[in-house]
């Protein structure tokens, strides 16, 4: 039996993910959860063709049953909708993952208050409002849920032309730990974590020498797959004594700089 039925009590979980709508991270962890038996409410904006054969893929692939929600998280009003129309199809939710978002290079200058806003409108406040739908939703449930926000690496080492971008995903780190106590309050049996994954998902225009660099910039040697980071989000849910915690899935290239300096070596 999976873990995840024995964790939330059920023959299958329900599971809401945000932004799995196109082939990026979403997408692994919505097929990483319905591989495990989960039941999955596919969520997508402008992607909702590619949501629906996701669906499709979930069904013929593991079996279960998916659905699309659709929504622009900008609006206020989406995800008290997502949440709703997730509990009305299954009567339960277990598990959202928060893993929409933007993110656009913008030089500092060009940078403008509009576009800084709707990063928190969408990367930071779009996550809040999902996960204080979901847990009002899991806080009837004996088992609660789990529900696991998307963080970044680099807001510990932040790279340029994304001034408006990183503080939108630095504020996921406290929000989540500010979650946990909140929502614990509620249904000891909520748990609020964050994962922070690393250079995952080239595109395939991205030059061969930029990604031996970006392989070496890492403890591992290598560069990360949209499943590394879905496999860590299933441990997450899985894992009933962990909450209120920040993982880096990076490969070590938060803690690593490849500069070829050993600071504090002997030189005398």
């Amino acid at each position: 039996m999976s873990l995840l039925k024995t964790v939330f009590e059920c023959d299958a979980p329900v599971a809401l993910v945000t932004g799995s709508g196109a082939p990026r991270v979403g997408r692994a962890i919505a097929m990483e959860l319905a591989r495990h038996g989960c039941r999955i409410a596919v969520h997508a904006n402008h992607s909702i063709d590619q949501a629906h054969q996701l669906c499709q893929m979930i069904h013929d692939t593991y079996g279960v049953d998916a659905i699309v929600t659709p929504g622009a998280l900008d609006d206020d009003a989406v995800p008290q909708r997502l949440v709703d129309q997730t509990v009305a199809q299954w009567g339960r939710l277990d598990i959202l993952v928060n893993s929409a978002a933007i993110w656009t290079p913008t030089a500092l200058a060009d940078i403008t208050a509009a576009e800084v806003r709707r990063y928190f409108d969408v990367n930071t406040l779009a996550s809040f409002l999902c996960a204080r739908a979901a847990a009002m939703a899991m806080t009837s449930q004996p088992t609660g849920g789990s529900i696991v926000n998307l963080g970044d690496w680099a807001t510990v080492r932040p790279y340029l032309d994304h001034a408006a971008y990183f503080p939108s995903k630095g504020a996921v780190d406290v929000m989540t730990r500010s979650l946990a106590v909140e929502f614990a309050s509620l249904n000891p049996a909520i748990r609020v974590n964050c994962i922070k994954p690393g250079p995952v998902l080239l595109a395939d225009e991205v030059p061969d020498e930029e990604r031996r660099q970006l392989c070496a910039s890492t403890l591992s040697g290598q560069i990360g797959t949209a499943e590394h980071v879905a496999h860590a989000v299933r441990f997450l849910c899985e894992n009933n004594f962990v909450t209120g915690v920040c993982l880096p899935v990076d490969g070590g290239r938060s803690i690593y700089a490849a500069d070829g300096l050993q600071v504090g070596a002997n030189t005398g």
